[in-house]
């Protein structure tokens, strides 16, 4: 990820949703040094934020529904979230949820692209987002895994203003050129019952080290740590609840 700060249109949130919130609080911090509060009201529900130091990164929160699974979601910036949730509806897409108003902090809008992917909007207010980005402990990258490759660089660019860098193989987004992501279309060697879904990496000093860390504390490694030709040393991996996510090697994008 080409910034270390949320800019309009890019990522600049993520949150996991977990069927123990102890057990995710105890197992990323451990993983990435997190230092978590959960806000004492009773209506944010148990929302819990995740910082390194005094910037929040992430945020943790209970299931809504007992069939929701596990996972993480990820929100790009938006300057209207009610435009935008109207627009992603035009282009395709599907709203799913909102928009609705966080207390003072910001309006979001939950959607799915029209390959299925679901993602969040959020129009900033008092919260701007993360506090850091592409450092060690933060969002550093996101990936698109999508059946429907054509139709989501058609969508998230007419949506969000993205730019896109053209790969036969990986096309990168990007603000302005700057790029904070990736795109890989699902072949029929994944399984069907995967549902496309954006994939967040956070940023690691020694990949190897978080992933050996990782299976200490509980979770498993889906993809053993690899160096991408020409790009940075990746890992996947799932969390004892489920949810799986990507870590790469810190200060270097894909």
């Amino acid at each position: 990820m080409k910034f270390g700060e949320p800019v309009l249109g890019g990522p600049c949130w993520v949150e996991l949703s977990t069927s123990d919130l102890a057990a995710s609080r105890a197992f990323y911090g451990v993983l990435f040094g997190w230092r978590c509060e959960t806000d004492p009201r009773e209506e944010a529900g148990g929302y819990t934020v995740a910082h390194v130091g005094d910037a929040p990164v992430a945020a943790l929160t209970p299931l809504y529904s007992p069939e929701q699974p596990a996972g993480w979601q990820v929100s790009f910036a938006t300057a209207d979230a009610d435009a935008s949730a109207e627009e992603a509806r035009r282009l395709g897409g599907t709203l799913l949820a909102g928009p609705m108003d966080v207390f003072d902090m910001g309006r979001f809008a939950m959607l799915a692209d029209p390959g299925g992917a679901v993602f969040h909007v959020w129009q900033a207010r008092s919260f701007p987002g993360a506090g850091l980005l592409n450092a060690p402990g933060a969002l550093g990258w996101v990936e698109l895994a999508t059946r429907a490759p054509e139709a989501a660089l058609a969508f998230y660019p007419a949506l969000l203003g993205w730019t896109v860098a053209p790969s036969e193989f990986y096309p990168q987004w990007g603000v302005d050129g700057a790029d904070f992501g990736g795109m890989a279309a699902m072949d029929e060697e994944v399984p069907a019952d995967v549902p496309p879904h954006w994939l967040p990496y956070f940023a690691v000093p020694d990949v190897d080290a978080a992933a050996e860390r990782a299976g200490a504390a509980g979770g498993e490694v889906v993809m053993e740590p690899a160096t991408v030709p020409e790009g940075p040393r990746i890992c996947v991996l799932r969390d004892p609840q489920g949810a799986e996510f990507g870590i790469h090697r810190a200060y270097e994008e894909g």
